[in-house]
């Protein structure tokens, strides 16, 4: 069988003046129509970001990119979704580390970090039917242009702190279409090991001794040595190794 090849994500652009979350904006047209495979929605003025697990995106306008994507990935199996979260994952950490010869990570699960800062997050929120995987909503937030920051937002950077450059925004959500273009055609051409590997290999603190904390004071030391099947983090201490999923365990310094 040929391989396929993808060059449809973000063929059609719904670029807006400004909206609370291209999320929910996605959301609200996938409940109204069937939009094409690959539609991006795009603003650079986003007002009610969203993150993981109810958490807050903070963006200045028309300094960012808050860009969503609506793909359906029929061709996986619901058990294969974090092939999807590692993909998107190295599609965005690959754009920056374009840009920078300093280090790029993927913090788990979905957090891109140069160095100790974080530069961009992803929303990927899946919709399933009769067990099937039908539909997938890939929320990315990009830190480009913007200097500072929110005192509550202290570990965060953006391509200008890290480069001393100013980037064209729209130039910059073409090359990350690229981008998921490229890593989209490995997962429909089945290559999910090599993408879980390229993941493993830009994990942030991967095969490194640090200190994590399971709840409010019961810290440990640690060493992540990989991600499960179902996505969670696996983390090796004194006792073997243990699973956590998100929100269940916190990086420390």
């Amino acid at each position: 069988m040929s391989a396929k090849k993808v060059h449809f994500i973000g063929k059609m652009l719904l670029e807006l003046p400004s909206c609370s979350s291209t999320n929910d904006y996605a959301l609200d047209l996938l409940s109204k129509s069937k939009p094409k495979d690959g539609t991006v929605i795009l603003t650079f003025c986003q007002t009610q970001g969203r993150g993981q697990v109810g958490s807050e995106w903070v963006s200045e306008p028309y300094k960012n990119i808050a860009f969503t994507c609506i793909l359906f990935p029929e061709f996986l199996n619901p058990k294969e979704q974090i092939s999807l979260n590692q993909a998107i994952a190295l599609a965005v950490s690959n754009l920056l580390a374009r840009y920078t010869e300093k280090e790029v990570n993927v913090k788990w699960p979905n957090d891109i970090y140069i160095n100790e800062h974080k530069i961009a997050g992803i929303l990927i929120q899946n919709i399933l039917s009769s067990n099937k995987f039908s539909t997938s909503i890939v929320g990315i937030g990009i830190n480009v242009n913007q200097v500072q920051f929110p005192e509550e937002l202290s570990l965060a950077t953006s391509l200008i702190n890290e480069t001393g450059h100013t980037f064209d925004l729209k130039d910059l959500v073409y090359e990350l279409c690229d981008c998921l273009n490229e890593q989209y055609e490995r997962l429909m051409n089945r290559q999910l090991k090599s993408i879980h590997l390229d993941y493993l290999n830009r994990l942030y603190r991967y095969q490194e001794w640090s200190f994590f904390e399971k709840e409010p004071g019961n810290i440990f030391k640690g060493k992540i040595v990989g991600i499960s099947a179902a996505g969670k983090l696996q983390i090796e201490n004194s006792t073997g190794v243990e699973e956590f999923g998100i929100k269940e365990i916190k990086f420390l310094n």
